[in-house]
């Protein structure tokens, strides 16, 4: 079973920042697809960001185009999402999990990923 653990969540005000983490310490996360994803209450999954193995291409929601940007660190294995310019509507709970489905370009599909961490909460105030 692969696990996955993020960090990096909490509280911040409207236009803050938050680099959120996901690490794995029993598998290499540069071998997979690894997604951040969030849920907010009410409403559905959204697939925010996701990144290919071994770093190359990327996707992100339209919502997050721009401010938010996904990213590995091959030597800590660990994936980041830095978050920029957030706003109420960022407001969720974020999960990160893995992929060993082939690369989908414009899309992180939720059903695609097998292996998922136990959430981080982030908040943002306005």
């Amino acid at each position: 079973q692969l696990q996955l653990v993020e960090s990096g969540g909490g509280l911040v005000q409207l236009g803050g920042s938050l680099r959120l983490s996901c690490a794995a310490s029993a598998f290499t996360l540069d071998y997979y697809t690894i997604g951040w994803f969030r849920q907010s209450p009410g409403k559905e999954r959204e697939g925010v960001s996701c990144i290919s193995p071994g770093g190359g291409p990327t996707n992100y929601a339209d919502s997050v185009q721009g401010r938010f940007t996904i990213s590995r660190d091959k030597a800590k294995n660990t994936v980041y999402l830095q978050m920029n310019s957030l706003k109420p509507e960022d407001t969720a709970v974020y999960y990160c999990a893995a992929s060993s489905s082939a690369w989908r370009w414009g899309t992180c599909l939720s059903s695609s990923y097998a292996n998922w961490g136990q959430g981080t909460q982030v908040t943002v105030s306005s």
